[in-house]
């Protein structure tokens, strides 16, 4: 009994290896993960900013010195991975009952199909490519007779290969005077734009980005100013400018979420390679 178990065992473990296998030769023939895109590496190299990622871990930071100043801009790639799980990235207002995915009619094709059960947004689906945007792309000969025209609509025309993803990315922004305290902004990159969401002021920097308890419970007591949209509009824009002088502008919110699609790529690579030898071991 004891050796059927154990062969049934190592079949799984063999079937489950060849289909990991299986899974990176696609992904690998879809695009390459391995080299910056030309896009990506000319920002790095035309603009002041230097690249901090680490493989492994879901953050990527952006520094560089302005005068006097310290710069550091961070985003995630959980953001692109968030787009496929909460329903309510797909609400213009998160807060509208009427906006609810769930009152949806999957039949009218009024609701976004990564946001409906089951369906092709999976990776390595069948005559499925990947966008830029980290989504899927059904292809035309795949589809029921009678929806082939609709696609055809939908392809017509047709985005370019040039146009940004579309998911938004949230950016925290921290800009440092040693001595004099921390400006942090929190904003969000989508459609070329940096749209900026709240501005905090910290006079001791530690509490800008706090990493203990003791310092979280610190700036939870401080008054963090209004909401940005409740400041005078010549105020908002002036802030704006602000970010704008110092490179946080629309080159940077179009770099921001076609780095975050290449790197979480790259981390799904990695990450199946890591199962793969797991399993093989």
């Amino acid at each position: 009994m004891f050796t059927y178990l154990k062969l049934t065992a190592n079949l799984v473990d063999q079937e489950l290896s060849a289909k990991i296998e299986s899974e990176l030769q696609l992904e690998k023939e879809m695009r390459d993960s391995e080299n910056l895109p030309s896009s990506l590496q000319d920002y790095l190299d035309s603009s002041s900013f230097e690249l901090h990622d680490t493989p492994g871990q879901e953050e990527v930071v952006l520094t560089r010195k302005f005068g006097d100043e310290h710069l550091r801009v961070s985003f995630s790639i959980a953001d692109l991975n968030a787009m496929d799980q909460d329903p309510d990235d797909f609400r213009s207002d998160p807060n509208d009952p009427n906006q609810d995915p769930a009152l949806y009619d999957e039949d009218d094709g009024s609701i976004p199909e990564s946001a409906q059960s089951g369906g092709a947004n999976t990776k390595g689906a069948v005559n499925a490519g990947h966008t830029k945007g980290g989504n899927f792309k059904i292809a035309r000969e795949d589809a029921a007779p009678a929806d082939r025209e609709d696609l055809a609509d939908d392809e017509s025309p047709s985005p370019s290969e040039d146009d940004e993803p579309s998911f938004p990315a949230r950016v925290n922004v921290m800009i440092e005077k040693v001595g004099k305290g921390t400006l942090q902004i929190e904003a969000t990159a989508q459609d070329g734009e940096i749209v900026i969401d709240n501005v905090y002021f910290f006079k001791d920097a530690e509490l800008a980005d706090a990493k203990t308890a003791e310092l979280d419970w610190k700036r939870r007591n401080l008054y963090e100013g209004p909401p940005f949209g409740n400041l005078d509009e010549d105020l908002q824009v002036l802030l704006e400018r602000y970010l704008d002088e110092r490179g946080v502008n629309t080159a940077l919110a179009l770099w921001i979420p076609e780095y975050i699609d290449f790197k979480e790529q790259r981390e799904y690579l990695n990450w199946l390679s890591n199962v793969k030898s797991f399993v093989d071991a």
